[in-house]
């Protein structure tokens, strides 16, 4: 059996031999042991006894009498010349088969293949590796694993998700499933963290862990930032009350933040420096709920009580700044206007029974306002360029991420608030998100760089910050909170 001071699935199987050269059907390896004292975790590979391709991968706790938490499907290596147990097709069968693991815990799987291919090509193949066979054990230990097992094996396996070598992994794991398995991929994570953080506040009243992730990748005329996080594990900004109510507690927690930041950026050459334009692509920012509808019926307040975006605001600074001359950015933009009409009424009617005396007060008033929900900014702070975009309040012009609402608007029918996923004049999308294309909402950042670093690689930071704001919709509550998350990555362009 491999240790369990530092367990490495990808190096261990390297060791093994072949499926028909085992001497005894199942090898193991410990993937945790608290001392001894206490069970300990360990993965195991079975080999059939009908078919020397065939095997089966299970995790169990070793009690006195071992408990197992999981048992794969049968799974068949195709016959190769090969003395390794992990050959090529070795790694590609068990990689697909934490990957299935992991994507059978979201309430929301498709019917889509997983296909990771050129797994020989892969830079970094032990990262990708290790991360799947991590995440599968992460969620085994949340859904399956006793309590008293449980909480210390959670945190070994979490030490191991974090690592730098892992969190690349994720990366070039996110590249090979592609967009739609990465979306299902990180909502069934998010859903377990979720349970987990709920599990931690309850019982433990500990900080929670920030499983935030996130990723980058820079290509030609391109930059794309990827970020999730599950809405219970972001910082509280601001809040006006306790949550007592357990549905409504229920619905705001068991959604993720899914964001992508996509920047076009193109080089113009000149005689004595060249110019580096940056353009806003796409910014999307998107509430995605990790249970099913009938699910937060029951147990919630439905899907119409969430968060919704308030503020964004992103910072990209050159991380090397000797060959920069200036930096420039374009004015705030005019933001899209939306008219629409309001009306006050007031009406009043005495009629005293048995007379013919009546009186009868009205009063209207319609008036028309220019929503600019949204406001973008950008300035510049030494050679980082600075972008926001703020929502605001229709009805007093405030900020939302940093003000609260009234008493009164919030039992108000007609708030902008209310039925705010329904309504024609929302400032959202229909699902309760926000896109900004570069179109609507700012223009370039523009860098002067001298003709030096010509041939060089340049590196850009990422900074990031997303406001999350809930104000009843339908609910009546006097609840209402802000939360943020910080993110950072890096961005690289190859000058000419």
């Amino acid at each position: 059996m491999a240790s369990c001071d530092s367990p490495d699935a990808f190096s261990w199987l390297q060791t093994l031999p072949h499926l028909s050269q085992w001497k005894r059907n199942s090898m193991s390896m410990c993937i945790c042991s608290p001392n001894s004292s206490h069970p300990s975790l360990n993965f195991y590979l079975t080999c059939s006894s009908q078919s020397p391709n065939i095997f089966t991968f299970s995790v169990v706790a070793d009690f006195k009498t071992p408990i197992s938490l999981f048992v794969s499907k049968p799974l068949r290596i195709i016959g190769s010349n090969s003395t390794k147990f992990l050959n090529e097709n070795g790694i590609s069968t068990l990689l697909m088969g934490f990957v299935d693991v992991v994507l059978n815990y979201n309430i929301k799987r498709t019917t889509c293949s997983i296909q990771i291919q050129n797994l020989g090509s892969t830079s970094n193949l032990k990262d990708v590796f290790n991360l799947a066979f991590f995440t599968f054990v992460f969620l085994i230990c949340i859904y399956e694993a006793p309590t008293s097992l449980r909480r210390t094996c959670l945190k070994t396996v979490k030490d191991q998700l974090v690592t730098c070598r892992l969190r690349q992994g994720s990366k070039l794991l996110m590249v090979q499933l592609g967009s739609n398995l990465e979306e299902q991929w990180m909502r069934s994570l998010n859903l377990a963290i979720t349970n987990w953080i709920i599990e931690i506040k309850a019982f433990q009243h500990l900080k929670s862990p920030s499983p935030l992730f996130s990723y980058a990748f820079s290509t030609q005329g391109l930059w794309k930032v990827h970020i999730y996080c599950p809405v219970v594990a972001m910082e509280m900004e601001s809040v006006n009350s306790s949550l007592n109510d357990e549905r409504l507690f229920f619905s705001l927690n068991y959604h993720q933040l899914e964001g992508v930041i996509q920047f076009n950026h193109r080089i113009y050459v000149r005689e004595k420096w060249f110019n580096i334009a940056v353009n806003i692509d796409n910014v999307r920012c998107d509430i995605i709920r990790l249970v099913n509808e009938k699910l937060l019926s029951e147990r919630g307040m439905g899907t119409g009580e969430k968060h919704f975006p308030s503020r964004i605001s992103l910072q990209l600074t050159p991380t090397v700044q000797s060959n920069i001359i200036m930096v420039s950015v374009q004015k705030s933009s005019e933001n899209p206007l939306t008219e629409f009409e309001v009306e006050k009424g007031i009406e009043a009617t005495i009629e005293p029974p048995n007379t013919f005396f009546g009186l009868k007060v009205s009063a209207n008033e319609t008036t028309t306002k220019s929503m600019k929900p949204w406001k973008f900014e950008e300035w510049v702070h030494g050679y980082s360029a600075n972008l926001t975009w703020f929502l605001h309040d229709v009805d007093d012009g405030r900020e939302v991420s940093s003000s609260k609402p009234s008493k009164v608007s919030m039992m108000n029918p007609r708030a902008w608030f209310k039925n705010r996923y329904t309504s024609a004049f929302r400032p959202f999308t229909k699902q309760g998100g926000v896109v900004f294309a570069g179109d609507s909402y700012g223009q370039s950042v523009l860098w002067k760089v001298d003709k030096t670093a010509i041939g060089k690689v340049m590196e850009f930071e990422v900074k990031g910050c997303v406001w999350l704001t809930y104000w009843p919709n339908k609910h009546h509550t006097f609840y209402s909170d802000t939360r943020k998350l910080e993110f950072k990555e890096m961005l690289y362009l190859n000058l000419p």
